[in-house]
């Protein structure tokens, strides 16, 4: 009796694409050390496999230093005392490479895992990445690809909260780092199938502030381009991004209306 190759990947297998952020920067003033980190997600990594034994983890690195090498820079920028004016990780360009990776998945065979991404990130956001992360969110959604946000920064992340929104995925910022690995383990090793049956945390509340075109700089109120949709701070003659010509009956559009609170999911 031949046996039924759609049992090969059940609902419950999945394809963690998992986007590591190891900025020393932000990483050698933080409270917990890049060290503990490492292996607090070394060690979830291994649960994930021990799950089950078709499941599979792609790690992406935001950063330049490996992770070996990276334990011995952090203890260097700890001791030398530099942590200020904390630069962004290109988180933009990790999700591209996370989405491209899960398309070569996708057009494999009918076969496959699960997909989710998985975001690590404690530098703050760069809000001259706003377009492309939300091209790179956008794309998720269509693709019905969750992302999971763990945030270890200080303040919340608004382009991680809007991406696990828009997305369907959890949003978490620890309270307690050192606990990280509890976090990890009850929250984000869930794969999709057993989630419609437990009860994830959710956010409180999701900032929808965007980035204007021109400055990079997050904002309350901006003009709106009704061909390109790019956002300025400031009026313009002329969109920079399509180059379309405004009139001088251009109304002013605040972004804020685009707030909506995540408990009305």
């Amino acid at each position: 009796m031949a046996s039924a190759p759609s049992k090969l990947y059940a609902d419950d297998v999945s394809l963690l694409m998992v986007l590591l952020d190891t900025n020393p920067f932000f990483w050698s003033s933080s409270s917990l050390p890049f060290s503990k980190f490492l292996s607090h997600v070394l060690t979830f990594l291994n649960s994930i496999l021990l799950l089950n034994q078709l499941n599979q983890i792609v790690v992406l690195l935001r950063a330049t230093i490996q992770a070996g090498g990276f334990v011995i820079k952090d203890e260097q920028l700890i001791k030398e005392g530099s942590g200020e004016g904390i630069p962004s990780s290109l988180l933009s360009g990790s999700l591209s490479m996370a989405l491209c990776y899960i398309q070569r998945v996708f057009r494999s065979g009918p076969l496959h895992p699960q997909p989710r991404i998985l975001c690590l990130q404690g530098s703050s956001d760069g809000p001259e990445q706003y377009v492309a992360i939300m091209n790179a969110i956008f794309s998720a959604q269509r693709s019905m690809v969750p992302i999971d946000s763990c945030y270890m920064g200080s303040n919340n992340s608004a382009f991680l909260q809007q991406a696990s929104y828009i997305t369907g995925g959890v949003y978490l910022k620890p309270q307690q780092p050192n606990g990280l690995l509890q976090y990890l383990t009850t929250v984000f090793a869930t794969d999709l199938h057993s989630r419609a049956f437990l009860q994830l945390p959710k956010s409180a509340g999701v900032d929808f502030r965007a980035s204007c075109f021109c400055h990079k700089k997050t904002i309350d109120t901006g003009y709106i381009c009704s061909v390109c949709l790019s956002i300025f701070c400031k009026h313009h003659k002329k969109c920079s991004t399509c180059g379309s010509v405004f009139g001088q009956a251009q109304s002013e559009s605040s972004t804020t209306n685009r707030k909506r609170k995540a408990s009305d999911t």
